[in-house]
């Protein structure tokens, strides 16, 4: 096995939407070791910085970005900005991301480009671009929030289901080109999770879905963010190119 060159506390996590949310929950999951954080927002700026206040109550360094994931040149500004803290990534998280409910009849082909913009092409240009130094390094952790819809697919999230479908596959063929650089590919998929994802479902519904899953219940932002943190560690460099499905029993 193959191991970094510094200890795993002193290493770097890059967590993409980490104002709230899953996001919020790996970032402070991460803290608790008293790691170099940086937490990524779009707008969410006062999230974010909550977030922040959060984790360095553990003692973590933290520092907040922001950026729009679609653009090159602002996740280049983004790179400059943790090269001049001296923090730059060895675990990037790929957790910010965007959902939809309804028809695919009803889906424009604005939505469906922004779908696949965010979810997509952001994970694609956030990966490529901080890749680079844990490949010269030979080492690095690459954890991809995906979803379990893009493995099964939902009906009335054709768009959604798509794009997650891609982050898998991505997840896939990404593991097996890093592999020879020590560094592992792997995304979480998970089921239902209690956050403002679950938003645009009314009470009555949410508990239809609860009546679906086996376990009964939502997942938690924290359970989510404990496999995520698993597949960081360097004892985990075994594990490259998987979908891991946290649901409950939902999907098995």
């Amino acid at each position: 096995m193959n191991k970094p060159s510094k200890p795993f506390t002193e290493q770097t996590v890059l967590i993409m939407g980490g104002s709230r949310g899953i996001g919020a929950a790996i970032a402070e999951r991460f803290s608790t070791v008293g790691m170099n954080v940086v937490i990524h927002y779009l707008q969410s700026h006062e999230a974010a910085n909550e977030t922040a206040r959060n984790c360095m109550k553990h003692g973590a360094k933290v520092l907040t970005a922001t950026a729009d994931l679609r653009s090159k040149e602002q996740l280049l500004r983004l790179q400059e900005k943790l090269n001049h803290h001296d923090m730059v990534p060895d675990i990037l998280v790929n957790n910010a991301g965007i959902s939809q409910y309804g028809l695919l009849s009803d889906v424009t082909e604005e939505q469906w480009d922004d779908m696949m913009s965010v979810n997509l092409k952001g994970t694609f240009l956030t990966t490529q671009q901080f890749m680079e130094p844990m490949i010269r390094q030979k080492y690095g952790r690459i954890i991809n929030v995906s979803s379990i819809w893009g493995i099964s697919g939902a009906s009335c999230e054709v768009a959604y289901s798509t794009a997650k479908g891609g982050v898998n596959a991505f997840t896939k063929a990404l593991a097996k080109e890093l592999a020879p650089s020590n560094v592992t590919v792997n995304a979480v998929a998970p089921g239902a999770v209690d956050t403002r994802m679950m938003a645009s479902f009314d009470t009555s519904e949410k508990a239809a879905i609860e009546n679906e899953i086996p376990a009964g219940r939502f997942g938690q932002p924290d359970e989510i963010a404990s496999l995520v943190y698993f597949l960081a560690l360097p004892e985990s460099g075994y594990i490259t190119g998987q979908i891991i499905s946290p649901n409950g029993g939902w999907l098995t």
